[in-house]
């Protein structure tokens, strides 16, 4: 009961904090003003991440208080407040490409630091547990992420969506294996995630900027780390549950990249942005990653959990589908002139 308490005050917090956070963004005019390549079409109060950001590391606080969260882990969680303050700069006044980049990497740095070990992969069977490759392999993993998720937060409420899905799984899953540390921090992430979302749903009245994309993405990595660490989870699972984002942003980044298109330029070539076009909405993208997360990616994660060896064989399952349906839809091409000319 005072776990639903508590999570009851995170969501009215969230809603309330987004709401002010608009109004002081409206007064001070911080807003994302369209570019060619935006979804939206008038200036939107950006920063509303802050709403996440915030609850998150105030609960983190109490269950390392309480002795629920040890030392090292909650000074891990400080990378996360890193990506979030350097994403806060980058939506007050852009950043270089480079800047962004160091400060992602000192971030993730610091976060396995305090971690002090990754947990060995499985892969079918064998093993990949030489720490020294591991530290490397999740270093970059960190960094990764938090891009691939800054590159899916390109329409309305689908960012803060795939966050609560993926905070409601991983809870269940905690859950069933008595993980109480991990419950707790999905739990936040969820209640803060869905109070977003009443500002942030289609069409939305505030974004959550690089500050809410990056602290996401980044957050959620080290949940994966901390999960694989208590053998709750795998990387297989995490994988699973972050699909239909990690198969459109690979495919998209490789063909972008093959025909010589710098990566960390803006574009609007998702798959996901060319559905929100030929559909002419973005609560139409958000349902369809809400049905294909439930009915097709939690199954097969959980799954993955019960058979761990196969995890490897299940994720590729999971994801080479939706990489080939990313594909017809036209992940990494320009957007077509039927698409361009939809009302």
């Amino acid at each position: 009961m005072s776990l639903i308490l508590l999570q009851a005050g995170v969501f009215l917090f969230a809603v309330l904090f987004t709401g002010s956070l608009r109004y002081w963004a409206l007064k001070r005019k911080v807003l994302a003003v369209p570019k060619p390549h935006s979804a939206h079409r008038v200036p939107t109060p950006v920063g509303g991440g802050l709403a996440l950001l915030i609850p998150f590391v105030a609960v983190s606080s109490y269950a390392w208080w309480v002795g629920l969260m040890t030392g090292g882990t909650y000074l891990a969680l400080y990378g996360a407040i890193l990506v979030a303050l350097a994403g806060l700069l980058d939506d007050l006044r852009e950043l270089p490409v480079l800047v962004r980049l160091t400060l992602q990497f000192l971030a993730a740095g610091w976060t396995l630091f305090w971690l002090d070990e990754v947990a060995p992969i499985n892969l079918m069977g064998w093993q990949l547990n030489q720490p020294w490759i591991l530290t490397i392999l999740a270093l970059f993993a960190l960094v990764w992420l938090l891009n691939l998720y800054n590159f899916m937060d390109g329409t309305d409420g689908l960012a803060a969506t795939e966050l609560v899905y993926v905070t409601l799984a991983v809870l269940l899953l905690s859950l069933n294996a008595d993980a109480s540390l991990e419950v707790l921090m999905t739990a936040t992430l969820m209640s803060s995630g869905v109070g977003f979302l009443v500002w942030n749903w289609a069409p939305a009245k505030v974004f959550m900027g690089d500050v809410g994309s990056g602290f996401c993405g980044f957050i959620l990595g080290l949940l994966a780390l901390l999960s694989m660490q208590s053998g709750v989870m795998t990387l297989w699972t995490w994988l699973i549950l972050l699909g239909l984002f990690v198969s459109d942003t690979m495919l998209t980044l490789f063909r972008r990249s093959f025909r010589g298109q710098r990566w960390y330029e803006g574009h609007s070539s998702h798959a996901y942005q060319h559905l929100a076009r030929r559909f002419n909405s973005h609560s139409k993208v958000a349902m369809i990653l809400i049905v294909v997360n439930c009915m097709w990616l939690a199954p097969l994660a959980w799954w993955s959990t019960q058979w761990q060896d196969g995890g490897l064989i299940i994720c590729m399952i999971a994801l080479l589908p939706l990489a080939f349906s990313a594909y017809l839809i036209g992940a990494g091409t320009e957007a077509s002139q039927s698409e361009m000319a939809a009302p």
